[in-house]
């Protein structure tokens, strides 16, 4: 399941969070990539235990812990401190294909995780630049995905992917990963498409109706019995 999520970042707060990282200084990607990744991983980041990024970061999970969307795609139970990475069209920047790495450990917090899903944050307009698209594989076929500044995309990190080269100007973004309440990536779908289908009968018939009150009811039900936590 890949699903788009807008305005996780407002345009100004984008604009904050680019002055912000303008003034700071990049490491080379590859500096948290593991042995295949890095194989194929061409980009810079902002060093993931400095003061800047780990700020930035406490503001992106802010901001995700306020949006429905991202609660109700995700259902997470633990995300990853977030990340930030810049791709330069004047360094031939790209990432080629990879998967993920199944868990992920954060120095500073001592957080592990099973990663579920993974999670880019546009933080760049799609006409700054040229290429850097994310491409998905999954089941039915490739997906490319270039959003605009402050848009956000959930995919399964089981998922082959790659970020095409930067041929102009430069791409920046939020990269982090999730551990869902819900492993199961099907029941998780599922559940997903309820809880749409019971917001908009919410807006139709009213959140005390009847129905709907049974339909919340079955949501609940479910996640309580699929939650890992």
């Amino acid at each position: 399941m890949l699903i788009c999520i807008p305005d996780i970042l407002s345009k100004a707060e984008v604009a904050d969070f680019r002055r912000i990282m303008d003034a700071t200084e990049w490491e080379d990607g590859r500096s948290t990539a593991g042995a295949q990744s890095a194989m194929v991983k061409r980009n810079e980041q902002l060093p993931p235990d400095s003061e800047t990024a780990r700020v930035l970061g406490q503001r992106v999970l802010s901001a995700l812990t306020k949006n429905p969307l991202f609660i109700s795609a995700a259902i997470p139970l633990h995300i990853f401190p977030p990340l930030f990475n810049r791709y330069a069209a004047s360094d031939g920047h790209h990432f080629g294909v990879h998967v993920d790495n199944a868990v992920r450990g954060d120095r500073l917090t001592g957080l592990r995780i099973r990663t579920d899903l993974s999670v880019t944050l546009f933080l760049s307009e799609p006409e700054d630049y040229e290429g850097g698209v994310l491409t998905v594989e999954d089941y039915y076929g490739s997906h490319e995905v270039k959003l605009p500044a402050g848009h956000l995309v959930l995919y399964p990190a089981s998922s082959l992917h790659l970020v095409t080269p930067v041929t102009r100007g430069t791409r920046v973004a939020s990269f982090f990963w999730l551990q869902s309440m819900v492993r199961d990536a099907h029941a998780r779908s599922m559940i997903f498409d309820l809880d749409m289908a019971v917001q908009a009968l919410v807006e139709r018939l009213g959140r005390d109706d009847p129905e709907t009150v049974k339909l919340t009811g079955i949501y609940h039900n479910l996640i309580r019995y699929w939650a890992d936590v």
